[in-house]
């Protein structure tokens, strides 16, 4: 039987790294629903093996279930019926499958009947549906919606929608339209507050929503009137059984075919607001991004552990010559690069997680439990920066690499995996979008950049330096210190001619966070190596040496580039 974790040394790896202890004594609040609920963890090796064994059933489910309808659910697709979505067959069986298996609500509280897993878990079982079936992912890994209501709503609003998604209700966040893709400040859906009935009403049109015709939908919409900025937005649920909205159609995409991108019509739709007014964007829509952020980073390791692994077993199994192509060097090389993109693409995932798991507990216990000690407080801040500089950096390097990893997949396969016989070509497919929604590479840039200027990752590469090196991987050790000063050097350079020219900085954004990207992956996978050389040492080897041609290439062209540049390339 196929098994997505049990058949991933990387993911159990990850499921014991050292700060997991620290991770579960937040989530757990140091074990006090182990005197209410009877199978709530009592120490931190009841709750992981509670965990893991949670992860080996959505293992179990992924192997046995929805990788086997992924298929049929791409050719099948969804449709719109009496102006709501229809689920492909597949996809009501995978569903089933998950609530059966009790695999809803996984990070809420025990009291909301969730599962209370740390998100660092939420994005393990992501990453496995994503392997399974991307198209799927992003239905069911939708559920991180509740966690936002879970963080700013009340507990009226918590108690009456929670339980629902932990019983296996699916959700959607209503954000783009028309006119406000990226630019969701200019968001016009109207709110407007119904005295009588005492509820908002929501009219206007959402496109590109993600299952939009979810059981329970964040909403952003302009509850102020006059307004045409992010200030006049709040964040609103609506309600499924309520009624109101309308399904105009289904959009007829190039991947991720099974998950319905739906345009929406808003008709006097009844909604409850959401935390204060006003806050929409500015603070609700933030969480709910990052949150999503991290989703797409799960769902881009995913596919690139299918895509790899459908390579390996092509070049095990096609001859030519006389022999597998694996044993040809072109196609080894290929294929250890792919291993080690993924690798990283892992590392980079897990590692941002744990901060954000850090941050977001140590920040519900603020909020509604108690007062930090001055130590929590630090801790939370220090972990908050961390969680911040790193979601754009997760997002824009996994989502890359699923478009390259996929993109060489197809070509071991060569002209086979060109048709549709072969799963490759569904998830090249599949990949494209990764870079796209929940914020394009590009505006994952425009996040991480504040995150060079401000010295972000620089102290934090500083810190890994500090780690211990082993033989092995000293002299990997040093060569990272080589172009941690490369790094320094070219962001000082490009700052001092911002200075001279407005929009420098903006014209080698990218080139400066991808360094800083590519330091930081090889430090996260150097540790690896120096923990368990047999599994990371020789990735490891690859991924830095890969890495190196990518700073020096990228510092290169700062160091030749003038300001002339920025009139250059202007469009």
């Amino acid at each position: 039987m196929a098994n997505f974790f049990l058949d991933n040394k990387d993911l159990q790896y990850h499921l014991n790294h050292p700060m997991m202890k620290r991770i579960i004594e937040l989530k757990e609040r140091n074990f006090a629903d182990a005197a209410t609920y009877d199978y709530a963890p009592h120490n931190t090796e009841d709750a992981l093996d509670s965990y893991r064994r949670v992860l080996e059933i959505v293992g179990d489910v992924c192997g046995e279930v929805i990788a086997a309808n992924a298929e049929s659910v791409d050719h099948e697709g969804p449709r719109v019926v009496n102006d709501h979505v229809e689920y492909a067959a597949g996809t009501v069986r995978n569903i089933e499958a998950l609530t059966e298996a009790g695999l809803s609500g996984m990070t809420l509280p025990r009291r909301f009947d969730g599962l209370n897993m740390p998100v660092t878990c939420f994005a393990m079982a992501n990453e496995m549906v994503a392997r399974a079936d991307a198209g799927f992912e992003n239905i069911w890994g939708l559920q991180d919606c509740a966690e936002t209501i879970n963080e700013f709503a009340t507990e009226e609003i918590k108690a009456k929608f929670l339980p629902r998604v932990s019983a296996g209700e699916t959700c959607a966040m209503d954000l783009t339209e028309p006119d406000a893709g990226s630019d969701l400040g200019a968001v016009m859906l109207k709110a407007s507050w119904d005295e009588t009935a005492g509820v908002w009403r929501l009219n206007g049109c959402k496109r590109f929503i993600t299952n939009g015709d979810g059981d329970i939908s964040l909403v952003l919409a302009r509850t102020e009137e006059g307004t045409k900025d992010a200030r006049g937005l709040s964040m609103l649920i609506y309600d499924k059984r309520d009624g109101g909205v309308k399904v105009r159609r289904i959009e007829n995409k190039l991947g991720i075919k099974g998950s319905p991108t739906c345009e929406l019509v808003f008709n006097n739709a009844p909604a409850t607001l959401v935390g204060d007014r006003k806050m929409g964007l500015i603070k609700y829509v933030m969480s709910l991004m990052n949150a999503a952020r991290l989703g797409i980073a799960a769902q881009s390791t995913g596919l690139c552990e299918a895509a790899y692994r459908e390579a390996l077993k092509y070049a095990g199994e096609r001859e030519q010559f006389g022999k597998p192509i694996i044993h040809f060097a072109a196609v080894a090389e290929m294929l250890k690069n792919m291993e080690a993109k993924t690798l990283a693409s892992r590392a980079m995932l897990y590692e941002t997680a744990r901060f954000v798991d850090i941050y977001k507990q140590l920040n519900h216990i603020a909020n509604e439990e108690r007062s930090l000690e001055p130590e929590e407080r630090q801790e939370m801040k220090f972990y908050n920066r961390l969680a911040d500089g790193f979601t754009p950096l997760a997002k824009m390097f996994s989502s890359e690499y699923a478009n390259e990893v996929a993109y060489d997949s197809i070509q071991i396969h060569g002209g086979s995996g060109y048709m549709k016989d072969y799963a490759c070509e569904r998830l090249y497919r599949d990949a494209r979008i990764m870079n796209i929604y929940e914020g394009t590479t590009q505006l994952q840039v425009v996040a991480a950049i504040n995150h060079v200027t401000k010295g972000t990752y620089l102290e934090q590469i500083m810190r890994y330096e500090e780690n211990e090196r082993t033989e092995a991987t000293k002299a990997m050790g040093e060569k990272l210190v080589e172009l941690r000063k490369v790094y320094e050097q070219v962001v000082a350079r490009v700052e001092a001619l911002d200075k001279e020219c407005a929009g420098y900085k903006d014209f080698h954004a990218r080139r400066l966070v991808e360094i800083a990207g590519y330091i930081i992956l090889s430090h996260i996978m150097l540790r690896q190596a120096g923990e368990m050389e047999a599994e990371y040492l020789n990735p490891t080897k690859i991924f830095v040496k890969y890495a190196t041609k990518k700073i020096t290439e990228a510092a290169a062209y700062i160091n030749e580039s003038e300001t002339s540049d920025v009139e250059l390339f202007k469009a």
